[in-house]
């Protein structure tokens, strides 16, 4: 017979993912932290909601971050590195 799932462990899972994530690709940890965000909500799982929470507020933060640092560099011109060493 098969084992039941305990969902709010996944939502606790998806808490810590997001927030790692957040680091690396905000775009995933967005995605993660909103996913487990719902399923901490239908299972009562506050400290899964807590993670969550965190890690929806950091992707957006990283996120609002990378996108201005895209149109810095755009405005600013890849060929206009200055005196960036080139190997």
């Amino acid at each position: 017979m098969a084992e039941k799932i305990d969902l709010a462990s996944v939502a606790y899972t998806l808490g810590v993912l997001s927030i790692v994530f957040a680091f690396f690709s905000p775009l995933a940890g967005l995605v993660l932290g909103i996913v487990g965000f719902v399923q901490s909500k239908r299972q009562k799982a506050e400290k899964a909601k807590k993670l969550n929470t965190i890690g929806i507020v950091l992707s957006v933060i990283f996120l609002i971050i990378s996108v201005l640092l895209l149109i810095f560099a755009a405005r600013l011109g890849i060929g206009n590195t200055g005196n960036f060493p080139i190997f």
